[in-house]
This record gives structure tokens, C-alpha cells and sequence, in this order.
């Protein structure tokens, strides 16, 4: 590949406030993995720890004025999708997002989402607006998740089901939900809170 066609696309990442392949590349210094820098859009704007793994099409955007803030040792599966649009986003350590695409968007003025550590996301997670995911917690399933909490517990090797962190599985939409630690909602089309139950329902200790 010619400088001329690097430089070519340098110039564009750079009119949007990204990274150059050459600085997205040198996120290694810090013990990071971009599989394909190609496809791996980051904003100059986004502070990203050590030790994340990031798979083609990972995208992570910060406008300006906002700030996006990842921390160590995350997995970006193929079309993660992270945007600190109209407010903050921060994302704590070890989370797996996918396998399935996974998407943030913090598009609420003044709103902003909050994702703790050692987490799961896949098979199409979606925040939007305001959410607080603490740590441990999992969302499994294209699922929608708006101005909703999720509280923090033991991940999801915890040897006692209901105290790891909140669970949503299914497939829909979940909204203005709150739930406990050792808690989860299946859902199929809207969450409620009707549907809640402990998770040692569906994960009952083996005597």
C-alpha cells in the first residue's frame, strides 16, 4: 500500500478528530491488539487503557466536548460500536463485548452510560441515553437498554448464582428498570419488572 493512499486516508480520519492508522497502531504500546487498524476507527479524544483486544470494524467515537474513557483488558468483537455522542461514556476492565455486535451511544444531553467491569454484552446488546451497568453484570440477547441500572455482583464464573451482577437475556426492549444484585429479567419483546426472578432459578446449585 502506497504513502499516497496512507496519507489519503490519514486525511480523512483526521478531518473527523480520529486517529491516524500509524497512532491507532500504537495503541500496542500499551499492550493493546488492533487486529485490523484499517477498520478500527478511535477518536483522539478517547482514552484507552492497556491490554484490549480490539476485532475488525471496532469503533470508538467521542465528540467533541464529551469524553469516552476505556480501561484495561477489554475483548471488542467484529462491529463494536461505542459513540460518547451527547454525553459521557465510561467503560471499566475486563468486559467481553460480543461475540454478536455490541453498541453504546450516549445520545441524551446529559445523559451518560457507565459500564463497570467484568461484564458480558453479546449477540446485540444496545445502550442508549443513560445507563449504569455495574460490574459482573450481563446483557445477552438484542436487547435494547435505555435509562435503566443494573447492579454490581460477582461475574459470571461467581460460584453463587444470585449474587453476581444483574442479568437482562432474551430479545426487546428493556426500559426504566432497575434491578438488584443475583437478579434477572428474561424477556421477549418489552422487559418488565413482573418477569423479575433470582438467578439461581435458571442456575440452581448442583448438589
Amino acid at each position: 500500500m502506497t504513502a499516497d493512499l496512507i496519507a489519503a486516508i490519514d486525511a480523512g480520519r483526521l478531518a473527523q478528530g480520529l486517529l491516524t492508522i500509524a497512532q491507532t497502531l500504537a495503541l500496542s504500546a500499551r499492550g493493546n491488539i488492533v487486529h485490523d487498524p484499517f477498520s478500527t476507527l478511535i477518536s483522539a479524544r478517547a482514552q484507552i487503557g492497556s491490554g484490549n483486544i480490539l476485532f475488525p470494524n471496532t469503533q470508538l467515537l467521542c465528540a467533541e466536548g464529551q469524553s469516552l474513557t476505556v480501561g484495561d483488558g477489554n475483548r471488542f468483537h467484529p462491529g463494536s460500536y461505542v459513540e460518547a455522542a451527547s454525553g459521557p461514556i465510561t467503560i471499566g476492565d475486563g468486559n467481553q463485548f460480543g461475540d454478536g455486535c455490541f453498541t453504546a451511544i450516549a445520545n441524551r444531553k446529559g445523559g451518560k452510560i457507565t459500564v463497570g467491569s467484568k461484564g458480558r454484552f453479546q449477540r446485540g446488546a444496545t445502550l442508549y441515553a443513560e445507563v449504569s451497568v455495574g460490574d459482573g453484570c450481563q446483557i445477552l440477547g438484542p436487547i435494547a437498554v435505555q435509562d435503566c441500572v443494573l447492579s454490581s455482583g460477582g461475574d459470571h464464573t461467581h460460584g453463587e448464582a444470585d449474587e453476581r451482577g444483574s442479568v437482562l437475556k432474551g430479545v426487546g426492549t428493556a426500559r426504566n428498570l432497575t434491578l438488584k444484585v443475583g437478579e434477572v429479567i428474561q424477556g421477549h419483546g418489552v422487559f418488565a419488572m413482573a418477569d423479575l426472578k433470582m438467578q439461581s432459578f435458571f442456575h440452581p446449585k448442583v448438589k
